[in-house]
């Protein structure tokens, strides 16, 4: 029972810990992209510096990728989990008196924002890949801002974009305050500071990154 509870535990830090990770990804991520909104020429200088560092390339993405699939690995673990422990679902639901609908759909808004990001690695890693590896293209640092808002031009495009952050925005909603909880924070409970932080940060990043892409698409369509 001891080494059961351990794992038990073990699961759920390193599920809030790869969580908190990503959470301090899309806010760098959003700085970066915010840029793009006001200072073409900051935004182009920036990613380029994050394209051609050799720490960001080779030390930090790979990082990135490895807190992603470990993320969304121990998420779907967790579910099944849950889902073994209690093989009898409530005889009657009552709405949020049981408990929020985010809350129990996490596996499904973590699914469809993890399908999302393998399109938006499509559209930029992979293109970034090609343009510098497969291509063997010539450094240009002012490449990057026209790229981006080429990806915003099609309809189709913003829409599942704008989509995707409102999924991000329900799963963050539950899951930042969560990964504090995991970790021991129970005031967070209590209607404390800090979880109103992250219920704000739940909602301004991912409609900032709607903003970026609403921005774009009417400014350049």
């Amino acid at each position: 029972m001891s080494a059961l509870v351990k794992s038990s535990l073990a699961r759920k830090w390193v599920m809030a810990l790869s969580g908190l990770f990503l959470v301090v990804f899309l806010t760098q991520h959003f700085v970066i992209n915010i840029t793009s909104v006001f200072a073409p020429d900051t935004f182009n200088e920036i990613s380029h510096f994050m394209g051609y560092n050799p720490m960001v390339q080779f030390i930090a993405q790979p990082i990135l990728i490895i807190g992603l699939i470990v993320h969304f690995i121990m998420g779907i673990v967790l579910e099944l989990k849950n889902r073994s422990a209690r093989p009898i679902k409530y005889a009657k639901f009552s709405g949020n008196s049981n408990s929020q609908w985010v809350s129990r759909n996490m596996i499904i808004t973590g699914l469809v924002v993890l399908a999302f990001l393998g399109l938006h690695m499509y559209d930029f890693w992979a293109e970034e890949i090609g343009y510098k590896y497969i291509s063997a293209n010539p450094e240009d640092p002012t490449r990057y801002y026209e790229e981006l808002v080429h990806k915003f031009v099609p309809f189709w495009r913003t829409i599942i974009y704008v989509i995707a952050n409102v999924l991000l925005a329900m799963h963050l909603w539950h899951g930042f305050n969560s990964s504090f909880q995991s970790m021991g924070a129970k005031a967070i409970n209590k209607g404390d500071g800090l979880r109103k932080f992250t219920y704000a940060w739940s909602v301004i990043i991912p409609a900032g990154f709607i903003f970026i892409a609403l921005f774009h698409h009417f400014s350049h369509s």
